[in-house]
């Protein structure tokens, strides 16, 4: 399963947790992608499109 957006090509960032003894481990922070019917194909997107899409629609 693509944890990217087919629209912008968003994707996963890394970065750093940090415990309150400031301990370091990596995690991934995943874009919060949605599956979305636009002109009769699905497409996977953020909702960072669909908020700029419904805009431009609007």
């Amino acid at each position: 399963m693509s944890k990217y957006c087919d629209l912008c090509g968003r994707g996963p960032v890394s970065s750093q947790s940090s415990s309150h003894a400031n301990n370091k481990t990596k995690r991934t922070l995943n874009i919060n992608l949605q599956t979305k019917k636009i002109d009769g194909t699905k497409v996977k997107a953020c909702t960072k499109c669909m908020k700029t899409l419904k805009k431009a629609v609007a």
